[in-house]
């Protein structure tokens, strides 16, 4: 149950990148790593799975309580060996002032270690009382080690050991050269996908073989030992019979989905039922479908060319399959999605055309409350949280929204959730909580329409 918290002095710092190789590393030597991530990410935590071959789990202060948490965390650790959580931002950057959603926070929250990455680039001597003010800001978090990343020469490595050594008494446990072959490629919505790139395993192999090389992953695993282990929690318990089927769109355009959401929609009673929009001409047999966000944009020719599925579902929305779709889900339900200079069909099941715009139109946390929703009762404001570049122009009138926006922007600053028939598509991701249980009210919403059919 050996665990730590991979954190940063700043964003940008190469901190996922150095945990894609970390858990690599570590699996080939044996290890059992287990991943998570904090905040609402997807794309780092599928670097993540491929890395350490276990699926990741976020844990985010915006949707969880501090006991689901501390859940969360405890339940994925069975079978693990090391416990790998990844920060996001700097280690004591938050919205809060007073740093109660800060990685230092969640650090704390899980008993963690924290292991902080450098990035070295343009920097030496002025490293000391970068860790110092670091280790000063909140005395009782437990700075373990640091990482330095990026180094230009050997030269400058050797500078910052001594500098470290002779200021700090915080040990390097590792430092990495600078080499553009080891960074995953950004763009307009963060790291390219695994999916994506074609090559995540040699991409992958890459890494690794820099962590093993340039850190100790024995200090490393020491350090990890030191974490108190979680509490024991029940474990989630799967039903006998699962007696609906729930389709899931996994492909390279979708394939944003919270590991626990999926696992909530089977403890549900949902058996999922994964298809692929780009290759899949027919629709599988299945009573509900959740579309989850992704690239559609960067996929839409060939989105397009699958007419056959296309139609498929607009003809199931019509006759009142019960559809939940986010962000990219939403794109793809939308007439067509214009991106520079093109234009492609889609499904055409909601009454609006997706623009992809030059800045983002939505971007943070979210808060909702239910005006008009056919599975959510309106008894609690939602949290959820959004990044997107698309917007929806040409929108019929008359639409209905399953939200108003309290916070963030949502589909036109105020709505969100549009809501055509028995399908809700909204470009705000949800996370299945306490708070916001909407995987077994959705399993709930499928099930009761399944009945309705059937009688």
């Amino acid at each position: 149950m050996a665990h730590l918290y991979l954190s940063a002095a700043h964003k940008s710092s190469g901190k996922t990148t150095l945990a894609i190789g970390i858990a690599a590393a570590l699996t080939a030597r044996g290890t059992v790593v287990q991943p998570f991530k904090k905040g609402p990410d997807y794309i780092d935590p599928m670097w993540l799975r491929g890395a350490a071959g276990r699926a990741c789990y976020n844990l985010d202060f915006n949707t969880q309580s501090h006991d689901e948490i501390r859940t969360t965390f405890a339940r994925a650790m069975p079978g693990a060996d090391f416990g790998l959580v990844e920060g996001n931002k700097g280690l004591y950057d938050g919205l809060d002032i007073e740093g109660s959603d800060s990685n230092a926070a969640m650090a704390r929250l899980l008993g963690a270690p924290v292991v902080l990455v450098i990035n070295a680039e343009g920097i030496t001597r002025g490293v000391a009382p970068l860790v110092i003010g670091y280790r000063a800001f909140e005395p009782d978090l437990d700075i373990a080690g640091i990482i330095l990343n990026s180094l230009a020469t050997p030269r400058q490595e050797a500078k910052m050991r001594v500098v470290l050594e002779r200021y700090t008494d915080v040990p390097v446990i590792g430092a990495v050269g600078r080499d553009r072959r080891l960074v995953v490629t950004e763009r307009h919505l963060g790291l390219t996908t695994p999916a994506e790139t074609g090559e995540r395993d040699e991409r992958i192999a890459r890494i690794a073989a820099a962590a093993a090389a340039g850190i100790d992953l024995d200090r490393l695993r020491a350090i990890a030992a030191k974490a108190p282990a979680p509490a024991p929690v029940p474990v989630l318990g799967r039903p006998a019979v699962r007696d609906i089927r729930i389709g899931v769109a996994l492909d390279t355009a979708f394939g944003f989905y919270y590991q626990d959401d999926l696992e909530a929609l089977e403890v549900a009673g949902a058996e999922l039922v994964f298809f692929d929009t780009l290759s899949d001409r027919r629709l599988p047999e299945v009573d509900g479908l959740f579309i989850g966000g992704g690239f559609p944009e960067t996929q839409m020719a060939a989105l397009e060319a699958n007419a056959e599925l296309r139609a498929d579902i607009r003809a199931a929305i019509a006759a009142g399959l019960p559809v939940y779709a986010e962000c990219g889900g939403l794109m793809y339900l939308t007439r067509a999605i214009h991106w520079n200079g093109r234009r492609h069909e889609m499904v055409g099941a909601i009454e609006a055309d997706t623009v992809m715009n030059e800045k983002p139109q939505g971007r943070g946390l979210v808060r909702l409350s239910v005006t008009d929703h056919p599975w959510n009762d309106g008894s609690a404001p939602v949290a959820a949280h959004e990044f997107h570049y698309a917007g929806l122009t040409d929108v019929a009138p008359g639409t209905r929204f399953a939200y108003r926006v309290l916070r963030g922007h949502g589909i036109d600053g105020a709505r969100d959730g549009i809501v055509v028939g028995r399908c809700v598509a909204n470009f705000s991701h949800l996370r299945s909580t306490a708070a916001d249980p909407w995987a077994p009210r959705f399993a709930a919403f499928v099930r009761a329409a399944k009945a309705g059919r059937a009688g």
